[in-house]
């Protein structure tokens, strides 16, 4: 039998159920189509496509777990949990989940008015073209209709410019806590999940307070391997998820073709000294 860290997981992927641009039906299929043998779609503070999802990775012979990325508050920034192998009908997730994407239309209508300001004119409308799911418009909506409109060249552009704090369109939001989060996950008998801890802007102290509080709350998972990571971060979150006892996952963050720098399927595999995430999930993977 193949060791369980080199089991071709991805775990970390967006549909057009929240700000990806493909269907659930065509992230199955590339996924297989890169080798991938364990997949998870984890739109943003949705479970919408968890029952498309889980019908075409079977289709295609693949195994499923259900997954979400929630946005939660922690020490002023915002940082994404990732749930994987809930229940998708768990009622309180769902409606923790509704009362989290509660807020998202005022805030990018205030983002629409800071970038008016600045003379680009009419982003609300434009977003909400690239918005297969209303209620979840985001910053990567503007950052689309940004470019069509060429105003920037490619959406990393628009973020560096336009819609991280102080700049012209950014408008914070006040999410879920990091309790919420990890207990609406663990009552829907889901594991969660740090998702990439590199990208958050933490100093040393509040990083540790994150893992910290995180592992009191139930949380048991860190995304080690993962799109946004450098080589060095794949060690660093490594011997972090040894420091805390945390099973280790792996997951590109993919959205899409034309934006995402890491395919599904073609990250490196987690280090053999680590428990997979997934070893904690065996009897939640849908065969």
């Amino acid at each position: 039998m193949k060791p369980q860290n080199i089991l071709n997981a991805d775990l970390h992927c967006h549909s057009v159920v929240s700000d990806g641009t493909l269907t659930p039906e065509a992230l199955a299929e590339r996924a297989k189509n890169n080798g991938v043998e364990l997949w998870a779609l984890t739109d943003h503070d949705e479970i919408g496509g968890q029952h498309r999802a889980a019908a075409a990775a079977k289709a295609q012979g693949m195994a499923y777990l259900t997954g979400t990325e929630i946005s939660v508050t922690f020490a002023g920034e915002t940082v994404h949990i990732v749930g994987l192998g809930f229940d998708p009908d768990d009622a309180a997730l769902k409606q923790g989940l509704h009362n989290t994407r509660n807020g998202r239309e005022q805030r990018a209508m205030e983002m629409s008015d800071s970038l008016a300001k600045v003379g680009i004119h009419g982003a609300f409308e434009g977003a909400l073209k690239f918005v297969g799911n209303p209620e979840l418009i985001s910053r990567t909506h503007f950052a689309r209709f940004l470019v069509e409109s060429g105003v920037c060249k490619e959406t990393n552009e628009v973020f560096r410019k336009y819609l991280t704090e102080g700049k012209p369109g950014y408008v914070p939001h006040r999410w879920a806590t990091l309790k919420d989060a990890v207990t609406w996950i663990t009552q829907a008998q889901g594991i969660a999940v740090i998702a990439h801890p590199g990208r958050y802007n933490f100093s040393a102290n509040e990083e540790y307070a994150l893992f910290t509080e995180f592992k009191a709350h139930g949380g048991r998972g860190v995304e080690v391997v993962t799109g946004s990571h450098t080589k060095q971060e794949f060690v660093k979150y490594a011997e972090t998820a040894k420091e805390f006892g945390l099973a280790a996952s792996r997951g590109s963050d993919f959205h899409s073709p034309d934006e995402s720098h890491t395919d599904l399927g073609a990250l490196p595999f987690l280090p053999g000294d680590l428990t997979p995430v997934w070893e904690l999930l065996a009897d939640r993977i849908q065969a």
